[in-house]
């Protein structure tokens, strides 16, 4: 007997779905595997490494945790929906710059996670990259280019005037170092 499926409306990536999913099914699965949207990676499946932050209303959301039904017409933004096709987002620039990315698997969540907070706010303090940022695991740095990538697309993102870090300080605000 086949699986019973729901209907389920949303919105991703500017785009208007209506799809069919198990009822059981999360955000993340009928992103990746319905939708084949697949910069959002499935990590731990319980909420704690961040691989699978999405925005959802303009918030970042767990969708390994989130039942699809319960994304039902809102709006989702992934990795992918960051900048409009043929463009790169300030983040995902800044991210290649500084060498903020290792192997590559958390950094679509800490993208996602990345964006909300310039979103909220464009002049952003270390400390406020660090909290945005904290649950977003990285298994492949020490975090400090990542902070810088964040700080820089923040100071791209709000033009001149904007604090900017000392040439040759980290975000963590001591020398230059791989981190």
């Amino acid at each position: 007997m086949p699986e019973p499926t729901d209907i389920v409306r949303i919105r991703v990536n500017g785009d208007e779905h209506s799809v069919g999913v198990p009822a059981h099914f999360t955000l993340l699965e009928t992103l990746r595997y319905v939708l084949g949207l697949t910069g959002s990676k499935q990590g731990c499946d319980k909420g704690d490494c961040g691989a699978c932050t999405v925005l959802l209303d303009g918030e970042p959301t767990l969708s390994c945790l989130l039942p699809v039904l319960e994304a039902e017409g809102r709006t989702v933004v992934t990795v992918e929906g960051l900048s409009p096709p043929g463009n790169v987002h300030p983040l995902q620039d800044e991210f290649d710059l500084n060498g903020a990315a290792q192997c590559g698997f958390c950094t679509p969540g800490i993208l996602c996670s990345a964006a909300a907070l310039l979103e909220r706010s464009s002049d952003p303090t270390l400390e406020e990259v660090r909290e945005a940022l904290s649950g977003n695991l990285c298994r492949c740095t020490g975090y400090t280019k990542i902070y810088d990538a964040v700080l820089k697309a923040a100071g791209r993102l709000s033009g001149p005037g904007r604090r900017q870090t000392p040439a040759g300080a980290t975000a963590r605000g001591g020398a230059a170092t791989d981190g």
